[in-house]
C-alpha cells in the first residue's frame, strides 16, 4: 500500500548553527522479503538497497522527465541541487554475496564490484534529474540521521550556490554478519540499530524562508523503533506527510 502526498513549501525544520530548513518533499518506503518485488534498477542486481533507494527518490521527487528538461522540484535546480546518503550498514547484500563468491572461488560479477560502492544508484538517479550538484555519503554508528540532517544544514549554509539539498536515508534488515556488528555497536554504548524491514527515506530539503519555530528531527533515544536509526528522518517524512509502504 502507497501514499503520497503533495509537496509541502510551508513546513519548516528550524537548524543549528547551519541555519534553519524547510521540508520540500518527502516520502519513506519498507520492503518486506516476501512482499512484492520492488522497480527493477537497470544495472543493478541481487540486492534490494538500490532499488529502494530509486524507488523512495522518486516517490519524494516525482517521475523523472522523459525528454530531460527537470520536473517541479527539480527543473529549476539541476546545477544546485546536492544529494546525502546516510547510512550505518550500506549494502550489506552487495558485500557479503561478492564475499562469499571470492572465498568459494566462484566467477565474480562485475555488477557487485559496481553496486559496492554505496553511492553507486545516486549516480543512477542524478543522470536521470540531471543533477549536477555535490554528492555525499554519511556513514556513522552513531546519530547517522542527525549527522546527516547537519550535512544538509552546513551545504546550505556554507555553499551559496545550492539551492537545496536531497537528504536519503537507507539501511537494510540484518543478515547474520551485521546483527553481530549492530550488536558490537550496541556494547559499546553507540546508537545505530537496523529497522526490522528494509527502509529508505528521502527528504529535499531547501532553506527556509520565515521565522516560523519548530523542532529539529529526534534524536534517537536508546528505544526500541521498527525504523532503527533512521527514525528521525522517518519522523520527519511522517510531519510532512509522506508516508508509503512496498507491502
Amino acid at each position: 500500500m502507497t501514499s503520497t502526498a503533495a509537496p509541502n513549501p510551508a513546513r519548516e525544520q528550524p537548524g543549528t548553527a547551519g541555519g534553519p530548513l524547510r521540508v520540500v518533499a518527502a516520502a519513506h518506503l519498507t520492503h518486506r522479503p516476501d512482499g512484492p518485488g520492488l522497480p527493477v534498477v537497470p544495472g543493478f542486481v541481487a540486492s534490494t538497497f538500490n532499488p529502494l533507494v530509486h524507488e523512495t527518490v522518486r516517490r519524494c521527487l516525482g517521475d523523472p522527465p522523459a525528454d530531460g528538461t527537470g520536473n517541479a522540484l527539480v527543473g529549476p535546480y539541476p546545477d544546485t541541487t546536492a544529494v546525502v546518503l546516510a547510512t550505518v550498514a550500506g549494502d550489506a547484500t552487495t558485500s557479503d554475496l561478492a564475499s562469499r563468491k571470492l572465498v568459494s572461488g566462484r566467477v565474480h560479477n562485475p555488477l557487485l564490484f559496481f553496486q559496492s560502492v554505496t553511492t553507486s544508484i545516486l549516480g543512477h538517479l542524478t543522470i536521470e534529474y540531471g543533477l549536477t550538484g555535490p554528492v555525499s555519503c554519511v556513514a556513522a554508528d552513531h546519530g547517522v540521521a542527525e549527522q546527516a540532517w547537519e550535512a544538509a544544514e552546513l551545504l546550505l549554509s556554507q555553499e551559496p550556490e545550492l539551492d537545496q539539498v536531497l537528504l536519503i536515508g537507507v539501511e537494510l534488515a540484518v543478515n547474520p554478519r551485521t546483527r553481530a556488528a549492530y550488536g558490537q555497536v550496541a556494547r559499546l554504548g553507540r546508537s545505530a540499530r537496523p529497522p526490522e524491514q528494509d527502509l529508505a527515506v528521502a527528504v529535499l530539503l531547501r532553506r527556509a524562508v520565515g521565522t516560523g519555530e519548530g523542532s529539529r528531527p529526534p534524536g534517537y533515544e536508546g528505544g526500541s523503533s521498527p525504523y532503527g536509526s533512521l527514525l528521525p528522518l522517518v519522523a520527519v517524512a511522517e510531519r510532512a506527510g509522506r508516508t508509503g509502504e512496498a507491502a
